[in-house]
C-alpha cells in the first residue's frame, strides 16, 4: 500500500486507465459477441424446433444478462474516470469528441431497453417476435463499441478542428469521429471481439468435452463458438496488416517501438520475437527477416523505415512494454490462424470437427488466449502513443488533473473491480452448474 500511496498523478491516473480498460474491455467484447450466438441458436430453435438449441440460446441469455450488468457498471466507471482524472483532455477536447460519446450511450440505452424485453418475453412474446427483440441488441452492442473506439481512434490522428493559439475554432466533431484511424480501429476491435467471444464459449464447452460429457448440447456449442471464433481469424490477420501500415504513415515511432527498431534503415528487417534493451538501443535474440519490416510497412523491401533514434528518449513510448505486447498479440493470432485450419482441413475431410483430445485442449487454450491477445493490444494501441494523449498535440502528463488524493480513487476503482469480478465468476458458476434442461430467464 505504501507505493501505491507514492504514485504521482499521472502515474496513479494511467495505472487506473489501465486497470478499467482492462476489466471493461472482457465484458464489452462478450457483449458484442454473445447477442450474435444466441440469436443464431434461437434462430435455429424457432426454424427447426429443436430443444437443444432452445436450451443453449436460454443459457447464453442467461449468461449475458449477467455480463451485461457487471460491464454497465464497470464502462460507468470508465466514463466518470475520464473527466476526474483528466480534466484538461475534455475541457479542451470535449467538443471534439463529445459527439462519439452522446451517441454511445444511446446505443447503450437502444441495447439495455432491448434486453430487458427480450429476457422478460420469454414465453410471453411469440417465438419470432421474441428473436426479433433480440436483434437492436445485438446491433446496439457492436454500435456503441464502434462509436467509443471512434473517440480513441481520434486521440491517434486527431483532425475535424481548427487551433488558434488556445482556443479552437472550426470543430468538426464528424470529421473527428471519421479520422483516419476509425476504419482500421473499429474493424479490428469488433472482429477481436467476436472472436475472443466465440473462442472462449468454445473453450467452456471443450472442457466439458474433455472430462467425458459428450453430448449434443457441448458439441453443438462448441462448433457456434468455433465458427464465429476462427472464421474470423484470416480476415483479422489481413486488418492487422492494414493496420500496421496505417501506423508507419501516421505514427512511426509507435511503429519503430512495434518492432524493436532502433535505427532509421532501408531494408529494415522484421523481427520475430527478441527482447528490446534500451540502454543499449538495441533488439537481442530476434529473428530477423531482411527487408521484412520495410515491405509489409511501405510495399518495398528497400524502403527506408524511420527508427527510434528520430526522436529524443522522453518522446519514446516503453519499448520494451510495446514491443513485447505486439509479440504475443501477433503470436495469438498466428496461433488461432492455425486453429482454425486444423478445424478447416478436418471439417472439409471427414465432414465434421476433430474430436481428437488434443484439438479439444487446443480449443481450451484458444479462449483465454483470445483475451490475452486483446489486452496485448490495447497495450499496444495506447502505450505505443505515449507520451501523447493526443497525438503530437497533447501529452499526458499535462492532460491529468492536478487535484490531490486521486490515488485513493484508484485504490477504489481497484476494489470496485475485484468485487464485480468474484460476483460475476460467482454466478457464472452456478449457472455453469445447472442443468441446461433446467435454465429459464
Amino acid at each position: 500500500m505504501t507505493w501505491v500511496l507514492a504514485l504521482s498523478n499521472l502515474e496513479a491516473g494511467r495505472i487506473q486507465m489501465a486497470v478499467s480498460l482492462g476489466f471493461h474491455i472482457v465484458f464489452a467484447s462478450l457483449g458484442i459477441g454473445l447477442p450474435v450466438m444466441l440469436l443464431y441458436a434461437e434462430y435455429r430453435a424457432n426454424r427447426d424446433g429443436d430443444a437443444v438449441w432452445m436450451a443453449l440460446a436460454k443459457r447464453w441469455a442467461k449468461g449475458f444478462g449477467i455480463l451485461f450488468a457487471v460491464g454497465a457498471v464497470s464502462g460507468t466507471v470508465l466514463s466518470f474516470s475520464l473527466g476526474l482524472f483528466w480534466p484538461r483532455l475534455m475541457g479542451r477536447w470535449g467538443s471534439v469528441i463529445g459527439l462519439p460519446f452522446a451517441l454511445e450511450a444511446f446505443a447503450f440505452f437502444i441495447e439495455a431497453i432491448f434486453l430487458g424485453i427480450y429476457l422478460y418475453g420469454w414465453d410471453r412474446l411469440s417465438p419470432w417476435t421474441h428473436w426479433w427483440s433480440g436483434v437492436p441488441v445485438a446491433i446496439s452492442g457492436a454500435a456503441s463499441a464502434w462509436f467509443v473506439v471512434t473517440a480513441n481512434a481520434w486521440m491517434h490522428t486527431p483532425v475535424g478542428y481548427v487551433l488558434e493559439g488556445d482556443r479552437l475554432v472550426e470543430v468538426d466533431p464528424i470529421g473527428a469521429m471519421l479520422n483516419p484511424s476509425t476504419p482500421v480501429m473499429t474493424t479490428h476491435m469488433l472482429l477481436a471481439a467476436y472472436m475472443a467471444t466465440g473462442l472462449s464459449v468454445a473453450s467452456i464447452y471443450a472442457f466439458s468435452l474433455l472430462r467425458g460429457r459428450r453430448d449434443t448440447y457441448r458439441w453443438r456449442g462448441l462448433a457456434v463458438g468455433l465458427v464465429l471464433g476462427l472464421v474470423l481469424a484470416p480476415i483479422q490477420v489481413v486488418v492487422g496488416d492494414w493496420a500496421a501500415r496505417h501506423v508507419a504513415e501516421h505514427q512511426p515511432v509507435k511503429l519503430a517501438a512495434l518492432e524493436g527498431q532502433w535505427e532509421t534503415q532501408a531494408r529494415a528487417p522484421l523481427r520475430i520475437g527478441g527482447i528490446p534493451i534500451p540502454s543499449r538501443e538495441e533488439t537481442v535474440f530476434a529473428i530477423e527477416i531482411p527487408g521484412g519490416l520495410s515491405w509489409l510497412a511501405y510495399g518495398d523491401t528497400n524502403a527506408v523505415v524511420e527508427g527510434l533514434d528520430e526522436v529524443p528518449p522522453a518522446d519514446r513510448p516503453n519499448i520494451v512494454l510495446v514491443h513485447l505486447s505486439f509479440q504475443v498479440m501477433v503470436a495469438i493470432g498466428f496461433g488461432l490462424l492455425a486453429l482454425g485450419i486444423w478445424a478447416g482441413v478436418a471439417r472439409w475431410r471427414r465432414k465434421r470437427l476433430p474430436d481428437g483430445r488434443w484439438f479439444l485442449r487446443a480449443v481450451l487454450l484458444a479462449g483465454p488466449a483470445a483475451f490475452v491477445a486483446i489486452e496485448a493490444g490495447w497495450i499496444v494501441t495506447e502505450v505505443g502513443r505515449q507520451p501523447w494523449i493526443v497525438q503530437d498535440v497533447m501529452r499526458t502528463a499535462d492532460a491529468v488533473t492536478t487535484r490531490p488524493g486521486i490515488v485513493w480513487h484508484l485504490v477504489g476503482t481497484i476494489v470496485v473491480y475485484i468485487l464485480l469480478g468474484v460476483a460475476s465468476a460467482w454466478l457464472l458458476l452456478r449457472l455453469a452448474r445447472k442443468p441446461q434442461g433446467t435454465v429459464e430467464p
